[in-house]
Protein backbone atom coordinates (compact mmCIF):
# COMPACT_ATOMS: atom_id res chain seq x y z
CA UNK A 1 0.00 0.00 0.00
CA UNK A 2 2.28 3.02 -1.12
CA UNK A 3 1.55 6.19 -0.72
CA UNK A 4 -0.62 8.07 -3.14
CA UNK A 5 1.08 11.18 -3.47
CA UNK A 6 3.85 12.96 -1.24
CA UNK A 7 4.54 16.55 -1.00
CA UNK A 8 8.35 17.37 -1.56
CA UNK A 9 7.91 20.36 1.25
CA UNK A 10 5.26 22.14 2.84
CA UNK A 11 6.20 25.86 2.26
CA UNK A 12 3.68 28.11 1.06
CA UNK A 13 4.48 30.39 -1.84
CA UNK A 14 4.47 34.40 -1.27
CA UNK A 15 1.08 34.36 -2.87
CA UNK A 16 -0.92 32.13 -1.59
CA UNK A 17 -2.53 32.20 2.13
CA UNK A 18 -3.99 29.08 4.31
CA UNK A 19 -7.58 29.47 5.87
CA UNK A 20 -10.77 27.97 5.86
CA UNK A 21 -13.20 28.91 3.28
CA UNK A 22 -17.20 29.40 4.55
CA UNK A 23 -19.61 27.59 2.11
CA UNK A 24 -22.77 26.76 1.98
CA UNK A 25 -22.08 23.18 2.97
CA UNK A 26 -19.55 24.30 5.67
CA UNK A 27 -16.06 24.91 6.24
CA UNK A 28 -13.37 23.53 3.79
CA UNK A 29 -9.47 24.19 4.23
CA UNK A 30 -7.64 25.72 1.11
CA UNK A 31 -4.56 27.26 0.07
CA UNK A 32 -5.24 30.27 -1.72
CA UNK A 33 -3.06 31.70 -4.36
CA UNK A 34 -3.48 34.91 -5.87
CA UNK A 35 -2.46 36.28 -9.20
CA UNK A 36 0.06 39.24 -9.64
CA UNK A 37 -2.70 42.73 -9.72
CA UNK A 38 -4.50 43.09 -13.46
CA UNK A 39 -4.53 39.19 -13.77
CA UNK A 40 -7.71 38.37 -15.01
CA UNK A 41 -7.48 34.28 -15.67
CA UNK A 42 -10.38 32.63 -14.42
CA UNK A 43 -10.37 30.83 -10.79
CA UNK A 44 -8.88 26.99 -10.82
CA UNK A 45 -10.12 24.44 -8.16
CA UNK A 46 -7.30 21.32 -6.99
CA UNK A 47 -8.86 18.36 -5.49
CA UNK A 48 -6.58 16.15 -4.31
CA UNK A 49 -7.41 11.78 -4.01
CA UNK A 50 -8.09 9.64 -1.49
CA UNK A 51 -5.26 9.99 1.79
CA UNK A 52 -4.28 13.42 0.15
CA UNK A 53 -4.47 17.09 0.47
CA UNK A 54 -4.54 20.37 -0.35
CA UNK A 55 -0.49 20.07 0.53
CA UNK A 56 -0.36 17.71 -2.41
CA UNK A 57 -0.37 20.59 -5.10
CA UNK A 58 2.09 22.92 -2.97
CA UNK A 59 4.72 23.06 -6.14
CA UNK A 60 1.97 24.39 -8.82
CA UNK A 61 0.23 27.34 -6.91
CA UNK A 62 2.94 29.81 -7.76
CA UNK A 63 3.07 29.00 -11.46
CA UNK A 64 -0.84 28.55 -12.31
CA UNK A 65 -0.89 32.09 -10.33
CA UNK A 66 1.88 33.82 -12.13
CA UNK A 67 0.11 32.59 -15.15
CA UNK A 68 -3.18 34.70 -14.28
CA UNK A 69 -5.33 32.50 -12.35
CA UNK A 70 -5.82 32.10 -8.78
CA UNK A 71 -5.47 29.19 -7.36
CA UNK A 72 -7.86 26.78 -4.48
CA UNK A 73 -6.23 23.76 -3.56
CA UNK A 74 -8.48 22.15 -1.04
CA UNK A 75 -9.48 19.62 1.56
CA UNK A 76 -12.15 17.44 0.58
CA UNK A 77 -14.75 16.85 3.80
CA UNK A 78 -12.46 14.63 5.97
CA UNK A 79 -9.83 15.04 4.75
CA UNK A 80 -6.59 16.08 6.96
CA UNK A 81 -8.04 19.86 7.94
CA UNK A 82 -11.66 19.92 6.83
CA UNK A 83 -14.00 18.52 9.15
CA UNK A 84 -16.28 15.34 8.24
CA UNK A 85 -18.55 13.34 9.81
CA UNK A 86 -18.85 10.14 11.25
CA UNK A 87 -21.25 9.06 8.51
CA UNK A 88 -20.25 6.99 5.84
CA UNK A 89 -23.12 8.03 3.95
CA UNK A 90 -21.90 11.70 3.95
CA UNK A 91 -19.06 10.73 1.61
CA UNK A 92 -20.46 9.45 -1.67
CA UNK A 93 -19.84 11.02 -4.39
CA UNK A 94 -22.62 13.10 -5.27
CA UNK A 95 -21.91 14.80 -1.75
CA UNK A 96 -18.73 15.07 -2.37
CA UNK A 97 -19.51 16.95 -5.93
CA UNK A 98 -21.98 19.25 -4.56
CA UNK A 99 -19.31 20.47 -2.06
CA UNK A 100 -16.83 21.45 -5.30
CA UNK A 101 -19.67 23.46 -6.72
CA UNK A 102 -20.34 25.41 -3.18
CA UNK A 103 -16.62 25.54 -3.21
CA UNK A 104 -16.22 27.44 -6.73
CA UNK A 105 -20.14 29.72 -5.50
CA UNK A 106 -17.88 30.55 -2.16
CA UNK A 107 -15.31 31.66 -4.28
CA UNK A 108 -17.21 34.13 -6.00
CA UNK A 109 -15.15 34.11 -9.27
CA UNK A 110 -17.48 32.90 -11.75
CA UNK A 111 -17.46 29.23 -13.45
CA UNK A 112 -14.50 27.55 -12.71
CA UNK A 113 -11.59 25.23 -14.02
CA UNK A 114 -11.85 21.86 -11.39
CA UNK A 115 -9.10 19.67 -11.48
CA UNK A 116 -9.28 16.11 -9.56
CA UNK A 117 -6.51 13.81 -9.12
CA UNK A 118 -6.82 10.47 -8.96
CA UNK A 119 -10.26 9.59 -6.82
CA UNK A 120 -10.80 13.91 -6.49
CA UNK A 121 -11.29 12.83 -10.69
CA UNK A 122 -14.89 11.20 -9.71
CA UNK A 123 -15.71 13.61 -7.14
CA UNK A 124 -15.42 16.23 -9.74
CA UNK A 125 -16.66 14.28 -12.51
CA UNK A 126 -19.56 14.07 -10.24
CA UNK A 127 -19.98 18.03 -9.84
CA UNK A 128 -19.74 18.25 -13.50
CA UNK A 129 -22.72 15.99 -14.39
CA UNK A 130 -24.81 17.93 -11.40
CA UNK A 131 -24.09 21.34 -12.27
CA UNK A 132 -21.94 21.96 -15.58
CA UNK A 133 -23.39 25.55 -15.56
CA UNK A 134 -20.59 25.88 -12.40
CA UNK A 135 -17.84 24.93 -14.33
CA UNK A 136 -15.41 26.46 -17.39
CA UNK A 137 -13.39 22.94 -17.70
CA UNK A 138 -12.88 19.56 -16.13
CA UNK A 139 -9.29 18.12 -15.80
CA UNK A 140 -9.27 14.24 -15.01
CA UNK A 141 -5.44 14.14 -13.71
CA UNK A 142 -4.32 10.24 -12.99
CA UNK A 143 -7.85 9.27 -12.81
CA UNK A 144 -9.96 6.29 -14.55
CA UNK A 145 -13.73 5.77 -15.65
CA UNK A 146 -14.60 3.63 -13.28
CA UNK A 147 -13.33 1.13 -10.19
CA UNK A 148 -9.65 0.42 -9.74
CA UNK A 149 -8.89 -2.79 -11.26
CA UNK A 150 -6.31 -4.75 -9.71
CA UNK A 151 -3.50 -5.37 -8.03
CA UNK A 152 -4.71 -1.53 -6.13
CA UNK A 153 -8.22 -2.58 -5.74
CA UNK A 154 -6.64 -5.66 -3.41
CA UNK A 155 -4.56 -3.32 -2.23
CA UNK A 156 -7.09 -0.84 -1.23
CA UNK A 157 -9.32 -3.70 0.39
CA UNK A 158 -6.46 -4.96 2.77
CA UNK A 159 -6.75 -0.82 3.65
CA UNK A 160 -10.79 -1.01 4.47
CA UNK A 161 -9.80 -4.15 6.43
CA UNK A 162 -7.94 -1.83 8.32
CA UNK A 163 -10.33 0.38 9.06
CA UNK A 164 -12.98 -1.98 9.83
CA UNK A 165 -10.66 -3.41 12.46
CA UNK A 166 -7.78 -1.14 13.72
CA UNK A 167 -8.08 2.86 14.94
CA UNK A 168 -6.08 5.43 12.85
CA UNK A 169 -2.65 5.45 14.77
CA UNK A 170 -2.08 1.69 14.83
CA UNK A 171 -3.01 1.44 10.83
CA UNK A 172 -0.69 4.00 9.87
CA UNK A 173 2.31 2.68 11.85
CA UNK A 174 1.53 -0.91 9.77
CA UNK A 175 1.29 1.71 6.17
CA UNK A 176 4.12 3.71 7.51
CA UNK A 177 6.40 0.89 8.76
CA UNK A 178 5.75 -1.03 5.08
CA UNK A 179 6.44 2.57 2.98
CA UNK A 180 9.76 2.93 4.73
CA UNK A 181 10.55 -0.99 4.17
CA UNK A 182 9.91 -0.36 0.95
CA UNK A 183 12.26 2.74 0.54
CA UNK A 184 9.36 5.04 -0.46
CA UNK A 185 10.74 7.68 2.17
CA UNK A 186 14.28 7.69 0.43
CA UNK A 187 14.92 11.28 0.21
CA UNK A 188 11.46 12.76 1.80
CA UNK A 189 12.58 15.35 4.83
CA UNK A 190 11.16 13.97 8.26
CA UNK A 191 8.96 17.15 8.33
CA UNK A 192 7.19 15.61 5.33
CA UNK A 193 6.98 12.17 6.78
CA UNK A 194 5.86 13.81 10.07
CA UNK A 195 3.30 15.42 8.04
CA UNK A 196 1.67 12.33 6.25
CA UNK A 197 1.37 10.81 9.72
CA UNK A 198 -0.49 13.96 10.82
CA UNK A 199 -2.67 13.99 7.61
CA UNK A 200 -3.36 10.95 7.83
CA UNK A 201 -4.28 10.48 11.62
CA UNK A 202 -6.23 13.85 11.44
CA UNK A 203 -8.72 12.41 8.33
CA UNK A 204 -12.51 11.27 9.12
CA UNK A 205 -12.17 7.24 9.41
CA UNK A 206 -15.75 7.55 7.85
CA UNK A 207 -14.72 9.31 4.86
CA UNK A 208 -11.89 7.50 4.31
CA UNK A 209 -13.77 4.06 4.64
CA UNK A 210 -16.73 5.37 2.25
CA UNK A 211 -13.60 6.72 -0.03
CA UNK A 212 -11.95 3.66 -0.52
CA UNK A 213 -15.17 1.39 -0.52
CA UNK A 214 -15.72 3.91 -3.89
CA UNK A 215 -12.44 3.61 -5.44
CA UNK A 216 -12.93 -0.07 -5.58
CA UNK A 217 -16.53 0.04 -6.89
CA UNK A 218 -17.19 3.59 -9.17
CA UNK A 219 -19.59 3.42 -11.92
CA UNK A 220 -18.53 4.66 -14.98
CA UNK A 221 -20.33 7.47 -15.28
CA UNK A 222 -18.15 8.86 -18.77
CA UNK A 223 -21.00 9.21 -20.71
CA UNK A 224 -22.91 11.28 -18.66
CA UNK A 225 -20.12 13.74 -18.30
CA UNK A 226 -19.36 14.15 -21.78
CA UNK A 227 -23.42 14.79 -22.20
CA UNK A 228 -22.44 17.75 -19.99
CA UNK A 229 -20.74 19.55 -23.23
CA UNK A 230 -17.77 21.05 -21.02
CA UNK A 231 -14.46 21.00 -22.41
CA UNK A 232 -12.28 17.50 -20.82
CA UNK A 233 -8.81 17.20 -20.35
CA UNK A 234 -7.62 13.33 -19.62
CA UNK A 235 -3.67 13.43 -18.04
CA UNK A 236 -1.81 11.07 -16.71
CA UNK A 237 1.95 10.30 -16.17
CA UNK A 238 3.28 7.96 -18.20
CA UNK A 239 4.04 5.56 -15.10
CA UNK A 240 1.43 5.61 -13.64
CA UNK A 241 -0.50 2.98 -11.74
CA UNK A 242 -3.81 2.54 -10.05
CA UNK A 243 -5.72 3.24 -13.32
CA UNK A 244 -4.05 1.67 -16.46
CA UNK A 245 -3.03 4.04 -19.13
CA UNK A 246 -5.16 2.29 -21.98
CA UNK A 247 -8.45 2.94 -19.84
CA UNK A 248 -7.44 6.50 -19.67
CA UNK A 249 -6.60 6.97 -22.73
CA UNK A 250 -9.83 5.15 -23.76
CA UNK A 251 -12.03 7.29 -21.62
CA UNK A 252 -10.02 10.15 -23.31
CA UNK A 253 -11.30 9.18 -26.80
CA UNK A 254 -14.97 8.16 -25.52
CA UNK A 255 -15.31 11.81 -24.32
CA UNK A 256 -13.72 13.53 -27.10
CA UNK A 257 -11.42 15.52 -24.89
CA UNK A 258 -7.76 16.42 -24.90
CA UNK A 259 -5.82 13.97 -23.81
CA UNK A 260 -1.88 14.15 -22.67
CA UNK A 261 0.71 12.19 -21.53
CA UNK A 262 3.28 13.53 -18.77
CA UNK A 263 6.39 12.22 -19.13
CA UNK A 264 8.81 11.79 -16.47
CA UNK A 265 5.34 10.83 -13.74
CA UNK A 266 3.65 8.56 -12.46
CA UNK A 267 0.68 9.00 -10.24
CA UNK A 268 1.45 11.60 -9.34
CA UNK A 269 2.64 14.75 -11.89
CA UNK A 270 1.81 17.82 -10.03
CA UNK A 271 4.45 16.26 -7.34
CA UNK A 272 6.91 14.44 -9.76
CA UNK A 273 6.97 17.01 -12.46
CA UNK A 274 5.41 19.97 -11.52
CA UNK A 275 6.92 22.23 -14.08
CA UNK A 276 5.28 20.16 -17.19
CA UNK A 277 2.09 19.96 -15.06
CA UNK A 278 1.74 23.42 -14.44
CA UNK A 279 2.62 24.38 -18.14
CA UNK A 280 0.11 21.46 -19.54
CA UNK A 281 -2.63 23.08 -17.25
CA UNK A 282 -1.94 26.80 -18.45
CA UNK A 283 -1.75 25.75 -22.20
CA UNK A 284 -5.20 23.83 -21.74
CA UNK A 285 -6.77 27.11 -20.42
CA UNK A 286 -5.05 29.12 -22.89
CA UNK A 287 -6.86 27.48 -25.76
CA UNK A 288 -10.55 27.97 -23.80
CA UNK A 289 -13.19 31.00 -24.40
Amino acid sequence: MRAVSTPPHLRLPACATAYRLETARGPFAVHDAVPPDGASGATVLLVPGFTGSKEDFITVLEPLAAAGHRVLALDQRGQFETPGPDDVSAYTLDELGADLIAIAEAAGDGPVHLLGHSFGGLSVRAAAIGNPAALRSVTLLCSGPGSIPDPEATKCRMLLELLAEMELPEIWAFVSGMADANEEYTGVGTDVVDFMGRRFMASAKAGLTAMGTQIVDAEDRTSALKATGLPVLVAYGEDDYIWPITEQADMAARLGGRHEVIRGAAHSPAVQHPEAFAALMIGFFETLP
